[in-house]
């Protein structure tokens, strides 16, 4: 069973439906059985709130903090190899031109690497995402039984296409800047799916076979969707988007355990 009663009793979400919390307390009626009675949306929307509030508890703020160094450190490496770059290639023969270019290559520098935080920080997101689902199952999940980590080769291939995704994202909200009337709902719509579907995919296939976790997406494709879209909004907010790998993550882990609840509940109906 991915998903026991206990497991989403303790998982710390409420239900605001008066109806649906008489459900819940009624004998009749299990707990995995009120789920699937409440407006889904809602549920999701408690998931993505929990899940936030979960990124700045110790666990995942000490795997934001090793994730953000390895950044910086990177950055900085690219920095300074930038400035040796420009040292060793550009000769003028003013000192004024030289201040000059100095000045304008390090305001292109602080652009480049401001564009570099979000997909760095995914990558090596992508290197601790089995960790931080481990933490997830452990804390939130204790009666269920856990994922499994993916694979090495298929770790490697999912941090890769992680921070694809990202990339993608910032390129298209960079050139939709240049596009009135189309650019946000554009960018909504790609990286809504997009991110949706990297993250669900992520989540299922700890708990199923690779095949039967992308089947399983695409027939609750609308949900994964919405998920993705609110994935996608915290990922074109500046600083915040440096923890949209984690916030993922731990998200689609909730809405997948709630997806395969409701699952289970049609199968034993």
């Amino acid at each position: 069973m991915l998903v026991s009663e206990a497991g989403l009793h303790n998982n710390k979400f409420s239900f605001r439906s008066p109806i649906v919390r008489g459900l819940a307390h009624d004998r009749r009626c299990t707990y995995v059985e009120a789920v699937v009675h409440e407006k889904f949306e809602g549920v999701m929307f408690q998931a993505a709130s929990r899940a936030m509030s979960e990124v700045f508890e110790p666990p995942f703020r000490a795997i934001f903090w090793k994730m953000l160094g390895f950044t910086l450190g990177v950055l900085v490496v690219i920095w300074i190899a930038l400035q040796g770059v420009i040292a060793a290639f550009v000769a003028l023969p003013y000192a004024w031109m030289d201040t000059a270019i100095s000045v304008l290559t390090g305001i292109g520098a602080i652009f480049v690497l401001g564009f570099l935080i979000a997909p760095i920080s995914a990558l090596f997101a992508g290197l601790f995402q089995d960790e931080i689902a481990d933490i997830v199952d452990k804390k939130d999940y204790p009666h269920d039984q856990p994922g499994r980590a993916l694979p090495l080769s298929q770790s490697i291939v999912q941090t890769i296409k992680f921070t694809g995704v990202v990339i993608l994202g910032n390129l298209f909200a960079l050139v939709l800047l240049l596009v009135p009337g189309v650019n946000l709902v554009a960018f909504f719509i790609v990286n809504g799916y997009l991110l949706g579907r990297e993250f669900f995919e992520f989540a299922a296939m700890r708990f199923l076979p690779a095949a039967e976790a992308k089947a399983f997406r695409k027939a609750r494709g609308g949900t994964v969707f919405l998920g993705g879209l609110i994935i996608a909004g915290l990922l074109a907010v500046p600083i915040l988007n440096l923890v949209t790998p984690i916030f993922a993550t731990i998200f689609m882990l909730h809405l997948f355990k709630l997806l395969a609840a409701q699952r289970q509940n049609v199968a034993r109906a």
